[in-house]
């Protein structure tokens, strides 16, 4: 896993470390997740490493050995996002950003090195003012592009948004160091002025693993004979909602209707399917998302794994659960564009692999087809294990 490999930090002149990020585990998010591996990996390779982070429950600080070094962990006790209000959760943000950096403050003065993410948005725009203040190099691992999310999400150009960005790309290229999730980031910031040396790729890799021992989860009742396509994880504003809508409803209105979706999801995008779904009369299954250490069991539970992403987001948004998804053995369906590194990542799978274009309904129920055909060719029909009862709610 490059992830834990790979260190842009010396152990022998930047033992003092701070890693910043939103949602630490156990609250839902990729970011958290991957960062806190990190943090870990890092002090036991000797570093003193300051994971600040936010959680839904009690603010805490927790110090202790780990390997040759330390790692303390501040969480910082905050509300959800407001994701309905775009003025919400820009004041979110920059409340968020602001408590981050006074809790890490006297951390960040002394650190040799601090690495930030892209989540919470906009951290640059406080780390990079006030360079003057850290002694330690500036190290971005660049997960969502923000503003240019902002940007993409949007039917028409914001002069203020405009502004914002150049004002952002400004602050980019006077950070040391960036660490990109794929080649798709890099050209992107490579457009930005950010030269090459000062970028390393630097991929996330599967969070968990998938031992012969795994515990499958249990499929949902009425998920039973079907072949089983999930969607694991956050299907927001950045993920392909039409395309896979209307697709669907081809594949069981005109086709053999074989696939059946499982939503393991948070986000707009899921809720959106959901309610078409609903008023289509379509089946499905809609749960919540599970916790990281049931996520190998559930990846195993499906025949198949969907990934997408709009062709406005390459190279702004790396979908990070497709190397869960192509490390539990299951063929990918990926809705999106051969530009992202989801495809380039994903083609060479020897489990299945189908990519459609945004905008091609008729190619995703063509693919639903030829993964129920492929599926169907199997003698456990794609299972890792009998079907069995679930709690899950059928929507």
């Amino acid at each position: 896993m490059d992830l834990l490999v790979h260190s842009p930090f010396d152990p022998a002149s930047e033992r003092r470390l701070v890693i910043i990020a939103d949602w630490l585990p156990p609250d839902f998010g990729a970011v958290g997740q991957y960062m806190q591996m990190r943090a870990r990996a890092l002090a036991e390779a000797g570093h003193d490493v300051t994971l600040i982070g936010l959680t839904s429950g009690a603010g805490s600080k927790v110090r202790g050995a780990r390997g040759k070094g330390t790692l303390t962990e501040i969480r910082l006790s905050s509300r959800p996002v407001p994701r309905g209000s775009l003025l919400g959760r820009l004041a979110w943000t920059i409340a968020a950003d602001v408590r981050l950096l006074a809790a890490g403050f006297g951390a960040l003065r002394a650190a040799h090195g601090i690495l930030f993410t892209g989540s919470p948005p906009f951290l640059i725009h406080l780390l990079g003012p006030l360079a003057f203040l850290w002694r330690g190099r500036l190290v971005y691992r660049i997960t969502d592009f923000h503003p240019e999310c902002l940007i993409a999400a949007r039917d028409r150009p914001s002069p203020l948004l405009g502004l914002l960005l150049a004002v952002t790309n400004f602050w980019r290229r006077r950070v040391d160091a960036f660490e990109v999730l794929g080649e798709d980031q890099r050209r992107r910031l490579r457009d930005t002025g950010v030269p090459d040396p000062a970028m390393a790729l630097v991929r996330d890799g599967s969070p968990v693993s998938f031992a012969a021992d795994t515990v499958v989860e249990p499929r949902p009742p009425t998920l039973a004979g079907a072949c089983v396509l999930l969607y694991a994880g956050n299907y927001g504003v950045a993920h392909e909602v039409e395309t896979v809508a209307e697709g669907y409803r081809l594949h069981h209105r005109q086709g053999s209707g074989r696939v059946r979706l499982w939503l393991s999801a948070t986000g707009a995008g899921a809720d959106d399917l959901a309610h078409r779904f609903v008023e289509q009369g379509l089946p499905f299954h809609k749960s919540a998302p599970v916790p990281l250490e049931r996520l190998a069991g559930l990846l195993r539970a499906a025949d198949a794994h969907l990934v997408t992403l709009k062709d406005a987001f390459v190279g702004f948004v790396m979908p990070s659960k497709i190397y869960a998804c192509i490390e539990s053995g299951r063929p990918v369906v990926f809705v999106g564009s051969a530009a992202s590194d989801v495809d380039l990542l994903a083609h060479g799978s020897s489990a299945g692999y189908w990519r459609v274009q945004c905008g091609d309904p008729a190619g995703f129920a063509a693919a639903l087809e030829a993964l129920a055909d492929r599926q169907g060719q199997r003698p456990d029909n794609g299972r890792n294990g009998p079907p069995g009862g679930s709690s899950n709610v059928l929507v």
